[in-house]
């Protein structure tokens, strides 16, 4: 996909050579400092639009790339420079977790910030464990999304009061002793989604998976979580405050 800065589409090769100038102490002019790239990767063409409008006032002059799904993200992440990433963790097909393990991999230093409509209380501690940023809701303000983006290019980490009390509390507890983090990344996905009260062919939908996949990931779900159905699974993220996941849509 194109970049877009500054209201101007730009090509994602990199920077141009110095050209020659008059001699200085070396000969040649100093080259010019690379300016802010941004990638913002989300499925949405609309919430892509309004990340980069909000990016783009924030920061003149900014270089921003677009990806709509994870091979779309993997490929201009290996391919540019970038000093942040945005990453959706709901895509079709490839998850938002899968993308953020590689760049983990091989890009550590990459700051990398996690967009999502799920609640923060409890996906977020998970995203950060596997080396995320920072962490944002969907119905963040622009003003967050910009702090977060500075705080991240600092070189820190953005979050929020009610994470950051969620990960005091964890300190006192023992975390592998609570069933849902025996789950994978993409159970965690599937069991809250199904904790909120959707169906197995929605879910199948929204992530561009098979009826049978979503089936066996319920099942591996309940195995390991030691349940029986899904009114109890709602009944479990209610009792263990998983944010929404256990309130009827």
């Amino acid at each position: 996909m194109p970049l877009k800065g500054n209201h101007k589409t730009k090509t994602a090769t990199g920077p141009k050579p110095a050209a020659a100038g008059p001699a200085g102490s070396h000969g040649v002019k100093a080259s010019k400092p690379r300016g802010l790239r941004f990638l913002v990767v989300d499925d949405h063409p609309m919430v892509r639009r309004g990340l980069i409008q909000t990016l783009s006032e924030a920061f003149p002059g900014v270089v921003i790339g677009e990806a709509a799904n994870a091979q779309e993200a993997l490929n201009q992440i290996w391919s540019h420079d970038w000093d942040v990433v945005m990453l959706d963790v709901s895509m079709p097909g490839r998850s938002g977790l899968d993308v953020l393990k590689e760049i983990r991999q091989e890009k550590q230093k990459l700051p990398v910030l996690v967009l999502s409509m799920y609640p923060e209380d409890e996906f977020a501690l998970r995203v950060l464990q596997n080396g995320a940023a920072g962490y944002l809701t969907k119905q963040m303000a622009p003003h967050e999304l910009v702090a977060a983006v500075r705080k991240v290019l600092e070189g820190g980490r953005f979050i929020s009061p009610l994470v950051a009390e969620k990960l005091a509390a964890n300190l006192d507890r023992d975390l592998e002793k609570a069933p849902h983090h025996l789950l994978s990344d993409r159970e965690y996905q599937v069991m809250g989604m199904l904790a909120a009260g959707k169906t197995v062919k929605e879910i199948g939908a929204e992530l561009s998976l098979s009826i049978k996949t979503i089936s066996t990931y319920r099942s591996r779900i309940l195995e390991k979580m030691l349940l029986r159905n899904n009114a109890e699974l709602m009944r479990y993220a209610v009792e263990h405050d998983l944010g929404d996941y256990g309130k009827p849509r």
